[in-house]
């Protein structure tokens, strides 16, 4: 053990290994400014287990020339974003001051940006969704464009979080993102940021009686806005439901149980298990809607939406209708600090009500009805909306 281990390190140690206990422990000498100190085992233990992180933290700021220039506190929060980094899981992630702040907002529903929502497939960072209405979607940034730079700097799926926060900001100022496309190639696109405002439902009545709801993300406010579209449909006597998850990137677990709970009968909506091998069930009570279900997807439908669309398929209360979803089962719970910063870490697998778990596989709609090739990259009004027709012609038929 390094004789200069200073006394700040051990009181760390102490605060972070929660040594108050009731028992006796066991102790050991430890050297400590060129005499020895008592400490407990588990003290030791820690000490011992991080002795090279305190040894180089004191190279560094014994021997690094311009020794004034040393922050010890990005230093630390270095150290913790390495850690947390070698996991190698791209979802979880140390969120400093900023990025957690940013998560905070996302969740509550506004903040400024571009409007893209992004995950990692296939080792590359991939926009799951723009957001609707967004700078990103009126430029022409689609679902399933692989962002290779953020204003020149060269961007990884290991950098989802550090990308996110590059691409927000205050509201008028730019920002250039490199994007691949497939059978396109690579092109800049220069975007404004913008304030984001996310209205994540939106209802209409379509032709024949029959309901439209578009969900384009879950948030704290989403299920209150599901209730009302809901509430308004049914006031105009809806026949059946068209349910569009369609790049809709996922969001809050809650929001999208609760939807689940008024479109299922009872019984399992998704269960998840974390690295205990612990179980946790939500599930649906017997009250619900009760009309004929369509719900559209594509590859931009990920995790809460794919949560939504795994439990109606397996309980059969409504039929899919789109392409493959993208594929992420896995569940992430927010850590806050104390200090202004978090951790965001997964803690669990999600699985459908029959025990799939789609991470990395996606969900098989019942009906595969892609786009046409020609209309990928316009936009479609709901009238005019092939997908949007089949899901029609399907509801028809059970009407």
């Amino acid at each position: 053990m390094d004789k200069k281990v200073k006394l700040k390190h051990a009181i760390v140690a102490l605060i972070v290994t929660n040594l108050i206990t009731a028992v006796a422990v066991s102790v050991l000498p430890i050297p400590f400014f060129g005499g020895k100190r008592i400490v407990s085992k588990v003290e030791y233990d820690f000490l011992k287990k991080y002795e090279k992180m305190f040894r180089v933290e004191n190279i560094v700021t014994n021997s690094y020339v311009d020794k004034q220039n040393i922050d010890e506190k990005k230093m630390i929060d270095g150290a913790i974003t390495g850690m947390v980094d070698a996991i190698g899981d791209p979802y979880t992630v140390y969120l400093d001051k900023k990025q957690f702040e940013e998560l905070l907002t996302q969740t509550r529903g506004t903040y400024g940006g571009v409007g893209i929502v992004v995950g990692e497939k296939d080792g590359k960072l991939t926009v799951v969704a723009p957001i609707e209405g967004s700078p990103a979607e009126k430029a022409g940034i689609r679902s399933g464009d692989i962002i290779l730079k953020v204003d020149g700097k060269e961007i990884t799926a290991r950098d989802i979080d550090k990308a996110v926060t590059m691409m927000r900001g205050k509201e008028g100022t730019k920002v250039v993102l490199t994007i691949y496309r497939e059978g396109k190639g690579v092109k800049n696109y220069e975007l404004i940021r913008d304030v984001i405002v996310l209205k994540t439902v939106k209802n209409k009545v379509l032709s024949d009686n029959i309901g439209y709801i578009r969900i384009s993300s879950f948030d704290e406010n989403t299920f209150k806005e599901f209730e009302n579209a809901i509430d308004e449909l049914q006031k105009k006597n809806i026949k059946g439901l068209v349910l569009d998850l369609r790049d809709n990137p996922g969001g809050l677990l809650e929001a999208s149980v609760n939807i689940a709970d008024m479109l299922l009968p009872q019984g399992t909506i998704v269960y998840t298990i974390d690295n205990n091998g612990k179980k946790e069930v939500w599930k649906s009570d017997s009250k619900n809607i009760g009309i004929p279900l369509v719900v559209l997807v594509n590859e931009g439908s990920a995790s809460a939406s794919e949560i939504l669309a795994g439990a109606i398929r397996d309980f059969k209360a409504g039929t899919l209708i789109g392409t493959k979803t993208f594929g992420k089962g896995l569940v992430q719970n927010v850590i806050d600090l104390k200090d202004g910063t978090g951790v965001k870490v997964t803690i669990a697998r999600y699985y459908t009500p029959k025990g799939e778990c789609i991470q990395g596989k996606g969900i098989i709609p019942d009906i595969i009805y892609d786009m046409p090739k020609e209309l990928k990259d316009k936009e479609v009004s709901i009238d005019n909306d092939p997908q949007i027709k089949k899901a029609l012609e399907i509801l028809k038929s059970k009407i």
